[in-house]
């Protein structure tokens, strides 16, 4: 069974930039399609960016267009979430899921690790 964990959070402020990353254990995450949501305090876990296994196709949210990056290392089973520019509504706890097939529905996820505050102040 696949167990996720994510890291680099913290606290930055505005137009700033943070590094996440995501690790598996257990199993690879060989053939999955891996994502990053987020869940601000009173909101509903919102998509955020979500890539192919290969690599090869990613997807944004909006909001995140232009301003974050996902990439993944398959040999070191990891993926990584860059975020620059970085605004005050990004401040959530953040996690990263993964999903067969390519979906940026978060009800296909599973694996969901214990996420990684980010707080940007203005």
């Amino acid at each position: 069974q696949v167990q996720l964990v994510e890291s680099g959070g913290g606290l930055v402020q505005a137009g700033g930039s943070l590094r996440l990353s995501c690790a598996a254990s257990g199993r690879t995450f060989s053939g999955h399609t891996t994502g990053w949501f987020r869940q601000a305090p009173g909101k509903e876990r919102a998509f955020v960016a979500a890539i192919s296994w290969s690599g090869s196709s990613t997807w944004y949210a909006d909001s995140v267009k232009g301003r974050f990056t996902i990439a993944r290392d398959n040999a070191k089973n990891m993926v990584y979430l860059q975020m620059n520019s970085l605004k005050p509504e990004d401040t959530a706890v953040y996690y990263c899921a993964f999903a067969f097939g390519a979906t940026l529905n978060r009800y296909d996820y599973r694996g969901w690790g214990q996420g990684t505050q980010v707080t940007v102040s203005s």
